[in-house]
C-alpha cells in the first residue's frame, strides 16, 4: 500500500511539472536525475531566473501602422515560420506587454530579425519613454543585398524595466531605417554583474 502511494505521488509530480503553464516549452524537457545533479546550486538558480524571463514570437505582439504577419521568407524560428513584415514605414510598430518582471532593473532585450543585406534600426520605447539609442539591426553577417532568407540575425539592447508589468515597443519613427522582418523577442538579465 505504501509503495503504491509513493509511486502515485511520483507520477503526479513528474506529470504536473510538464503541464504547468507552458513554461517547459521555453526550457525544453525536464532534466533527468543525472542532469539536475551536475550544476552547482548557484548555477541552477541563475538558469532558473533566465528560464522564467519572458519570450515571445513577434507574430503574437500587438501590431500597428501597417505591420502584418507573413511567412513567405524562409528561416524564421517563430512557431509556424511566421514573422512580422510591413515594418518599413514610419508609424509601424509592435508592442509587447511583459508581465511578471520580479525585480526592477536593467535587462537585455533580444530581437531576432531578418534584413535584405542592409543595415536597419528602430526606436525602442519602454513604458512610454523612447530610448536615446535606436535598436541596431545591422547586417552583422555581411549577407548579400536583397537576400532576405540569409539575413536572419540577432541583436540586443539594454532596457530598464520595473517590477510587475512593462510595455516594450519597437517602432519605425522618422529617421529610422526599418527595412526588417521581426521574428522573436526575449529578455535576459544583464550578464557579468
Amino acid at each position: 500500500m505504501v509503495a503504491a502511494v509513493v509511486v502515485g505521488i511520483g507520477v503526479a509530480m513528474t506529470g504536473g511539472d510538464s503541464e504547468d503553464g507552458g513554461k517547459d516549452d521555453q526550457a525544453g524537457p525536464a532534466p533527468t536525475q543525472s542532469q539536475s545533479s551536475k550544476p552547482s546550486p548557484s548555477a541552477s538558480n541563475s538558469a532558473e531566473e533566465q528560464v522564467e524571463l519572458p519570450r515571445i514570437d513577434a507574430k503574437a505582439l500587438r501590431l500597428a501602422g501597417g505591420a502584418t504577419v507573413a511567412s513567405d521568407v524562409e528561416g524564421a524560428k517563430a512557431d509556424g515560420g511566421f514573422y512580422v513584415a510591413g515594418f518599413n514605414q514610419v508609424g509601424a510598430k509592435v508592442t509587447w506587454t511583459v508581465d511578471g518582471i520580479k525585480e526592477s532593473g536593467t535587462y537585455r532585450l533580444y530581437v531576432r530579425y531578418g534584413i535584405p543585406g542592409e543595415d536597419a534600426d528602430a526606436t525602442v520605447v519602454v513604458n512610454g519613454k523612447p530610448e536615446s539609442r535606436p535598436l541596431n539591426m545591422k547586417n552583422f553577417g555581411g549577407t548579400p543585398k536583397g537576400d532576405w532568407e540569409k539575413g536572419w540575425q540577432t541583436t540586443w539592447a539594454n532596457v530598464n524595466l520595473t517590477e510587475g508589468t512593462n510595455t516594450i515597443e519597437l517602432a519605425c519613427n522618422d529617421g529610422n531605417k526599418c527595412n526588417a522582418n521581426l521574428d522573436q523577442f526575449w529578455l535576459q538579465t544583464e550578464q557579468g554583474g
